[in-house]
């Protein structure tokens, strides 16, 4: 089933199904026709897809020309040739980060190829230009064998200041990462795992903030074991909230001690609980946060009843959520919710965090995102959200569009990433900011 297909295929209000069903099918159809106007060319000086190439100098005379290339260029080669740090003065590396992918787990569309999963790369690299200024290729890669995977990005490192995987499939997903991390002295960064698990804890800090509750109290249950599960859960103790408080399902229930499914080796071992709770709806009662990152509609309106008074239900599978936010709230009229959809409040995307995150790392030099760069991400977009006059159950975290999120975001990062001791450059924090609004005013006028 598409995307558009499963939107179309939502459940409906009893006695009303004809009616919002072919209300669906018209913003369905709506949206299909729109989103290839967009992405085909418009006219004979327009190209497909959404990006293409500008040069940074000037290439008007001859003289320039034997700059640029042959002969001037070879000056440049020999000086990196005998240090390979100033590749960052003379080259674009230092602004230039791989969105990669090998298709297996595309959006809500499973693995639909490498080459189908290149309009979402292309998306990716200019939320990088249009948020952060940075310049990105898309590199759709037609290999499923974790090892050649792993071979063939670490190849083309000496090109990228950074790397942004994308939309790779769990478990190989965390293999790649983790080499890949190993083996470059480059950000590595699985967007699907850190990105998610980032806005994820900024939105749940200031939920439970509203509800008069703390993350190292609460408890929690998460519906989903895969990639963003695990990212989330990791961030969300390392900010304080305690693994015994913690529940994890799968497809076949709890993640218990014992279990002994297929799978419960990897990286769900280390969520198994000694608990009695075998379902879903077992762990749920008395939970304060439901963390969904798992299937559509696999959370009712009693299991929500169940949960603690004032529950915080993050229900982020996409497009169709595990339980409808007005479904919530009509079962627990106090309860907190949010979505990874665009129509509804508290809308969970990667592209709060991710231009930043790499904006510091490569403006700071550092060899990777670490996890202090992270919680700053995370702690710096709840604050924003918090001074935001609007701040309030339907406005737990900022918009894309907020102004504030270059400077607030990218500083932050970088200030951590310096105290951690994993900047390479020389920092100041005055004349950062100063450059870093330089750019906001800059990105503005695009």
């Amino acid at each position: 089933m598409s995307l558009i297909e499963t939107q179309m295929a939502a459940p409906t209000a009893a006695g009303a199904e004809q009616p919002l069903q072919g209300q669906a099918a018209e913003a369905a159809f709506n949206l299909h026709e729109a989103a290839l106007a967009y992405h085909r060319a418009r006219d004979s000086d327009d190209i497909g897809g959404k990006i293409e190439i500008h040069v940074t100098k000037p290439v008007g005379s001859q003289d320039d020309l034997s700059l640029a290339y042959s002969p001037g260029v070879a000056v440049p080669c020999l000086e990196i040739e005998r240090d390979p740090e100033l590749a960052y003065q003379y080259t674009a590396k230092g602004n230039l980060v791989a969105v990669i992918t090998n298709g297996t787990a595309v959006l809500g569309l499973g693995n639909i190829g490498a080459l189908a999963g290149k309009p979402v790369m292309e998306g990716k690299a200019v939320l990088f230009k249009r948020f952060a200024g940075i310049d990105a290729f898309d590199i759709e890669i037609d290999e499923t064998d974790p090892q050649k995977l792993i071979n063939t990005i670490a190849s083309l490192h000496p090109t990228f200041g950074g790397i942004n995987l994308e939309d790779i499939k769990a478990p190989e997903c965390f293999e790649i990462e983790r080499a890949l991390r190993a083996r470059l002295s480059i950000p590595v960064f699985h967007d699907d795992q850190h990105g998610t698990a980032i806005v994820v804890a900024a939105g749940l800090i200031n939920a439970l903030r509203l509800q008069g509750k703390t993350l190292e109290a609460a408890t929690l249950v998460c519906n989903g074991a895969g990639a963003a599960a695990n990212a989330c859960l990791e961030l969300l103790v390392s900010l304080g909230a305690k693994k015994s408080n913690i529940v994890v399902c799968d497809s076949k229930g709890v993640i218990y001690v014992g279990r002994g499914a297929k799978g419960d080796d990897g990286e769900k071992a280390a969520w198994a609980r000694d608990t009695a709770a075998r379902t879903l709806a077992d762990a749920l009662q008395g939970a304060d946060i439901f963390l969904g990152l798992s299937g559509p509609g696999v959370v009712s309106q009693d299991m929500v009843r169940s949960m603690a008074a004032k529950p915080v239900v993050f229900a982020l599978a996409n497009p169709e959520p595990e339980i409808r936010p007005e479904l919530v709230m009509a079962a627990a009229a106090d309860a907190i919710t949010a979505t990874g959809r665009s129509d509804y409040p508290n809308q969970v995307n990667n592209a709060l965090c991710f231009p930043y995150l790499f904006r510091a790392a490569l403006d700071v030099g550092a060899p990777q995102i670490n996890e202090d760069m992270k919680k700053a991400a995370v702690l710096a977009l709840a604050d924003l959200a918090r001074e935001d006059a609007a701040f309030s159950k339907d406005k737990l975290l900022p918009t894309l569009l907020d102004k504030r999120l270059l400077q607030t975001v990218s500083l932050r990062v970088a200030q951590a990433a310096v105290s951690s001791g994993s900047a390479r450059r020389p920092f100041d924090a005055v004349s950062y900011q100063a450059r870093l609004e330089q750019l906001a005013r800059k990105l503005a006028r695009t």
